[in-house]
């Protein structure tokens, strides 16, 4: 594309959305190209330059994004969503260049209805600031992920986000009540109104997880909670892998804890130890109850016979109130992998009858083919039906090639033996993190002759190609 039709282009973009917020400056599409994505930031960490947007652009509501996309439709330019950029599996990347959208200014939050039981806000607020506006008025989110301080609520709605309380109050896709989207052709839709109904496919479904790829969410109503009467923690060392699935699986025929996470032996006699204190040998286990304090004693007694039942050793409330409290920290830097380790996370999610063949599985798989990883993970996520896998494989800073294509080879070459492994013994390629870029292409190898289904979608809501191309397989 010539200088001359540049111009012309940021010129419309700008009349659109104000000049201010329309950026061609180096700086900030530099600071646009690179999220939390290991590959992105191991490129820059190399002295290499990621994909960058043409246009930074920065909409104020729909109305503002739907003349964006009407711009980008006419030019043929791909566009990219961008949030927070704390994903981690290069969703918000512009690989193929074009417009960046910023949805940061979508940040207002219009309403605290606490008879509706939800906040009403745009999707580009920090996930933290409406939980902070959901306490003012008494109330909460239970949105707890790990980047709750530096993520949006469209970003956690595009990759199906999910918090540490999820066990008892579901995924981010659970707790919305109605969006208002942007279609590729400029279209601006609001989803049902309610979000349990009978009346067609729910548009919801449609857009949550989509990765802006079928369109842009601008404004989303969330759920609120009552703060609960008690909370109460209890920490557990089971001594097996299969006694611990077993209790967790009859533990949720009964009731849901708010937090359920177990970690293998590996996490428990490191990262566990150091944060939380653990120095016994086996698998930790946390829980916590909480809800109207008369309900709760009965579920914590409940829980007690069921733990006991499978051998499971009572550490008492100490170790699991200090989980609580360092909940994020895990998190940090100094306690997290990091640069210049290569690492990824997997989150593999699976029925009860698979998931613990496909953790076995897994571990032998990488761990023999790759000897220079180890594989550690933790079940931080349960149903009725089955848990996730919090999968990860380290490989040391002395075990990664300097040069950055071959350390990509590498990376994308256990992540190909990991997930190839989950999928071939019952898994799903991901939980919670998303697909973006990073699984994409997995995608066809997961779903088979079903992959027509997204992309027949695709096609019909976005025949240009121009929304974030090349992610989610699509």
């Amino acid at each position: 594309m010539n200088d001359f039709l540049m111009d012309m282009i940021a010129s419309e973009l700008e009349d659109a959305v104000g000049r201010e917020n329309c950026s061609t400056r180096p700086i900030d599409k530099l600071t646009h190209s690179v999220d939390y994505f290991w590959l992105s930031r191991m490129w820059a960490d190399r002295g290499r330059r990621m994909p960058e947007g043409d246009f930074i652009v920065s909409p104020k509501n729909a109305q503002e994004t739907s003349k964006v996309l009407q711009i980008a439709n006419y030019y043929k330019i791909p566009v990219t969503t961008w949030g927070g950029g704390g994903g981690t599996q290069g969703g918000a990347i512009p690989v193929c260049g074009g417009i960046l959208l910023d949805t940061k200014r979508m940040n207002e939050i219009y309403d605290v209805n606490t008879n509706g039981m939800y906040i009403e806000c745009g999707a580009g607020a920090i996930y933290k600031h409406i939980e902070w506006a959901a306490n003012e008025k008494g109330y909460a989110t239970m949105h707890y992920p790990s980047s709750l301080t530096c993520s949006t609520v469209g970003g956690f709605l595009a990759h199906r986000g999910i918090g540490v309380s999820s066990t008892k109050y579901g995924k981010i896709d659970d707790m919305a009540l109605q969006m208002e989207v942007v279609l590729p052709n400029g279209d601006i839709i609001e989803t049902s109104p309610a979000p349990k109904h009978a009346a067609g496919p729910d548009l919801n479904q449609i857009f949550i997880g989509s990765e802006g790829t079928l369109g842009i969410i601008t404004k989303a109503q969330m759920r609120i909670y009552e703060q609960p009467e008690s909370r109460q923690f209890r920490g557990f060392l089971f001594h097996n892998m299969t006694d611990a699935f077993n209790a967790g699986r009859e533990l949720l025929q009964k009731f849901k804890p708010s937090v359920m996470r177990l970690y293998d032996e590996a996490e428990t006699s490191t990262l566990i130890k150091k944060i939380v204190g653990v120095e016994k040998k086996g698998a930790f286990m946390n829980i916590a109850l909480e809800g109207v304090k008369e309900l709760v004693d009965v579920e914590h007694k409940i829980m007690m016979e069921i733990f006991n039942k499978y051998g499971a050793e009572d550490l008492g409330s100490e170790y699991g109130e200090k989980w609580w409290k360092e909940k994020i920290t895990f998190f940090y830097p100094g306690h997290m992998m990091d640069l210049p380790q290569m690492f990824g996370t997997m989150d593999t999610i699976a029925p009860y009858d698979k998931i613990e063949k496909i953790y076995w599985e897994m571990k032998k798989a990488i761990e023999t083919n790759f000897p220079q990883a180890r594989f550690i993970a933790h079940f931080s996520h349960w149903y009725e039906w089955g848990c996730m896998i919090y999968d990860r494989f380290i490989v040391d800073k002395e075990n990664v090639p300097e040069d950055p294509h071959e350390a990509l080879r590498l990376h994308n070459a256990i992540w190909n033996c990991g997930v190839r492994t989950a999928i071939a013994n019952g898994g799903v390629v991901n939980d919670h993190h998303g697909v973006g870029i990073k699984l994409g292409r997995l995608m066809k190898e997961q779903y088979g002759p079903a992959m027509q289904v997204f992309e027949g979608m695709k096609k019909q809501l976005d025949p240009n190609g121009i929304m974030n191309p090349f992610k989610l397989g699509l």
